[in-house]
């Protein structure tokens, strides 16, 4: 028998959406307020209809919508019903916020301010829609099909994409703007990513050491963490190990680090990024 999957709840629905339109509008904000109205762009599907809005004068919403329904297409049928509606509804959004935006004067005529701001309210918004099940451009969506196709990944195929998008913007808006676009497009990925990933910073240790038992202890009781044992075998030796495994902040790590050195100095300590950690009973606070 199938099993049903469990309908999402009216409050978090009613939640998703909200964010969608905050999302959506800190978008149009950045758009209208800090980047069209300086000769900047962004990458990907804003970015070609912002350079087209500077051509053909037609505007920037229609263009915007019309561009992304072949993209929310794909995602349709590749990604899911719930990804098309969220994506949908936050286009809509945008293409009906932007124009509205306006008969407003930008909030700086500095290039440079114009840049970092605006960057970082595109990505802020653009990371939102993400996170909350949508998509405000289609080149990623057209991405991932591609990358399993061709032998690139999905961030160097849209890197492929704005690579012509920005060579076009040095053509119709000149080579300077075209490095402020360029600007805009990194610092909105790299706040993309901060939105889409979480602030906290959080890592990973693996630690590989015959003194397990008192080093699980010490980290639970003087770190506030718990950990969780892994079984592992050496593979010199052939024997067994046991393995920690726990999630911590950054700025635990030196105190991790004396902890392990204090018990076992010779323990095998190996510390990663982890992108997010949720569920059960991992908090962010310093203990």
């Amino acid at each position: 028998m199938k099993k049903q999957h469990r309908p999402e709840s009216k409050a978090h629905l009613i939640r998703r959406y909200i964010l969608l339109m905050i999302g959506a509008t800190l978008a149009a904000v950045a758009i209208e307020f800090f980047l069209v109205q300086n000769s900047i762009i962004d990458g990907g599907i804003i970015g070609i209809s912002l350079l087209l809005n500077q051509i053909t004068g037609i505007n920037f919403g229609i263009l915007v919508f019309i561009i992304n329904l072949p993209f929310l297409y794909f995602g349709y049928k590749h990604i899911g019903k719930n990804f098309f509606i969220s994506s949908l509804f936050s286009i809509i959004l945008l293409a009906i916020i932007e124009p509205n935006l306006q008969p407003f004067s930008p909030v700086t005529s500095e290039p440079l301010l114009a840049t970092v701001f605006g960057g970082i309210l595109l990505g802020a918004g653009v990371g939102i829609v993400i996170r909350s099940g949508g998509a405000l451009d289609g080149t990623e969506i057209l991405s991932i099909l591609l990358s399993k196709k061709v032998p690139f990944s999905v961030g160097e195929t849209v890197m492929f994409f704005n690579f012509f998008i920005f060579g076009w913007a040095g053509f119709v808006l000149g080579w300077e703007q075209a490095m402020y676009s360029i600007l805009t497009y990194y610092i909105a990925s790299k706040t993309i990513d901060a939105v889409t990933q979480g602030l906290n910073d959080t890592k990973a240790a693996i630690i590989v050491s015959d003194e397990y038992e008192e080093m699980a202890e010490a980290i639970n009781n003087r770190l506030g963490r718990t950990v969780t044992k892994l079984y592992g075998k050496g593979g010199y030796l052939n024997n067994d190990k046991e393995v920690i495994y726990v999630v911590i902040i950054r700025l635990e790590i030196s105190k991790l680090k004396e902890i392990v050195h204090e018990i076992d100095p010779g323990a095998f300590t190996t510390i990663m990024d982890a992108q997010e950690a949720q569920g059960g009973k991992f908090k962010s606070a310093i203990h």
